[in-house]
């Protein structure tokens, strides 16, 4: 399978990630970029998005990249740093690059924009490689 083929197979089960209409722009090995728009059900009680929301799509980018190459892995770590508060209307951009790979774990520096390109969040993730393919799961 090649990596978006993994990506659309995996997104196909994610319905957490459907339900935040995640649109997969590019997907490669070892990296992605999504978008998202922002609905009003993402809102916290401040009139921005809910930091949970800002995480969870992060966490989506990582699942996408980490897991591109057809090998599952799943999140052993994950920091957050939210830089700025996005609003309802705003569509935010995930981009999701490799920066170290060993035989079990790999790291992944994700960067969460709006549409103007600002950075909303910045995020690193760990992923564990445990050793089975995506489709077996």
């Amino acid at each position: 399978m090649t990596p978006r083929q993994v990506a659309d197979y995996m997104f196909d089960q994610d319905y957490f990630s459907q339900w935040m209409n995640i649109r997969m722009i590019e997907v490669k090995e070892n990296y992605c970029l999504i978008e998202m728009p922002i609905k009003k059900e993402m809102i916290n009680g401040l009139k921005t998005v809910h930091g949970g929301v800002t995480f969870a799509f992060a966490d989506s980018a990582l699942a996408f990249s980490s897991n591109s190459t057809g090998d599952a892995a799943v999140a052993l770590n994950c920091i957050i740093n939210f830089t700025k508060a996005g609003k309802e209307g705003d569509v935010f951009r995930a981009e999701s690059i490799l920066v170290n790979d060993t035989r079990k774990t790999a790291v992944y520096d994700i960067k969460i924009t709006n549409q103007n390109n600002e950075l909303i969040a910045k995020f690193v993730g760990t992923v564990y490689k445990i050793g089975k393919k995506v489709t077996e799961l």
